[in-house]
């Protein structure tokens, strides 16, 4: 079956709410194995419960002291890093060969278009050299962790709002010791995710290539309350990692 024309395609953004980590994360993986030429490009957009997630390289001496937070070992690049209410994750789903996008190009795009919300609110993002995410004074307000199969891309970014930072502490956030946090509010009082949100998804869309429209929920068949027995284990196959804070 051939796939969609350009003009035919659009990105699906899916608005979730606050969700625990784990089941959404099984249904993005769901989604990308299953994937075929036709399937429709996706932006998961959510608020996760506290926890903390350890990349593929993650070294456990980077979680300093957990407590009753969980840690999660996962299937993307990178270290440690925190995710939690108050924070916009976004999950971009994206055939990157059909949208002509190469992985650096998807990195650049995706810290491009935080630092231009930012900018709209007033605030100077920057990139650091050899560091994915963006700045604010030297302090992250945006981690970046990508993961690539077949060509097609999962996990995401995490943007700093309106949030407990204090977690941060208990980690070495992408294994720099003392790496400092800021998030939004924290600069401009009164920003919510849902504010900062929609001022992103447009120009996520744009670097993409897209038009794009909301729609309720997760895909037909995708089950976010049900682990699909996948496991972050093995499985490298046709894949690329990018970790949180190296392009290597």
């Amino acid at each position: 079956m051939s796939g969609a024309a350009p003009s035919e395609r659009e990105l699906l953004v899916r608005k979730l709410g606050r969700q625990p980590y784990e089941p959404v994360w099984r249904a993005m993986q769901r989604l990308t194995d299953a994937r075929g030429p036709d399937t429709p490009d996706e932006l998961w957009l959510v608020e996760h419960e506290p926890v903390f997630t350890l990349g593929q390289a993650g070294r456990s001496e980077h979680v300093l002291a957990p407590g009753d937070i969980p840690v999660i070992p996962v299937d993307r690049g990178g270290q440690v890093t925190y995710h939690g209410p108050g924070q916009v994750v976004g999950y971009p789903l994206i055939d990157l060969r059909r949208a002509r996008l190469g992985v650096r190009e998807l990195v650049d795009g995706i810290e491009q278009a935080v630092i231009d919300v930012l900018a709209e609110l007033g605030i100077t993002g920057a990139r650091r050299d050899g560091a994915p995410g963006v700045y604010v004074d030297g302090a992250k307000i945006m981690a970046l962790g990508l993961r690539v199969r077949r060509g097609c891309s999962f996990h995401g970014l995490a943007f700093n709002v309106a949030m407990d930072l204090s977690p941060y502490a208990r980690i070495n956030p992408c294994g720099y010791a003392g790496l400092a946090v800021t998030q939004v509010s924290d600069l401009r009082p009164g920003e919510t995710p849902r504010s900062v949100s929609d001022r992103l998804v447009p120009r996520l869309a744009a670097t993409f290539g897209l038009p794009y429209r909301y729609v309720p929920g997760l895909p037909e068949g995708l089950d976010a309350a049900t682990d699909g027995g996948r496991r972050a284990t093995g499985d490298p196959g046709n894949e690329l990692a990018i970790p949180l804070m190296s392009k290597t």
